[in-house]
């Protein structure tokens, strides 16, 4: 009778055991993730293009790659947020304008877009009185 006590006491506590570590190891995984979500910086930042300079080929050919995504899903953000990307890369600063006003159309409440909207707008201003 002990013996067999001692095999349910020894069973219950690998299974409490067992079962901390599984709660554990998912409470840690779900934080990760949430903490890695939240250490991704947007796709679209700035005005200014991104510190990784590909060349030119690549980017218009990433450009066409997003242009083809887009003629499909109109309203992909991620494609959309990608041309505007590769287009002020590529100093296209009137290129970026019809996309950024797509995303500021979806996303209302997103001021990031407005900003970099208004931004881009007043550079094309600047250059194109600095033309004339």
């Amino acid at each position: 009778m002990p013996k067999r006590r001692i095999e349910r006491i020894a069973a219950v506590i690998s299974i409490v055991s067992f079962g901390g570590s599984m709660i554990f190891g998912a409470v840690q995984a779900i934080s990760s993730g949430l903490n890695q979500a939240q250490e991704i910086p947007p796709a679209v930042a700035s005005a200014e293009p991104s510190s990784v300079s590909l060349p030119k080929s690549e980017m218009q050919a990433q450009a066409r790659e997003y242009e083809i995504v887009l003629k499909s899903e109109p309203s992909n953000q991620v494609a959309l947020e990608g041309l505007v990307d590769v287009r002020l890369q590529m100093r296209d600063r009137k290129g970026a304008i019809q996309p950024l006003e797509k995303l500021v159309k979806l996303n209302p409440s997103k001021q990031e877009y407005k900003t970099l909207l208004a931004q881009v707008k007043q550079e094309l201003k600047k250059s194109s009185k600095g033309n004339h």
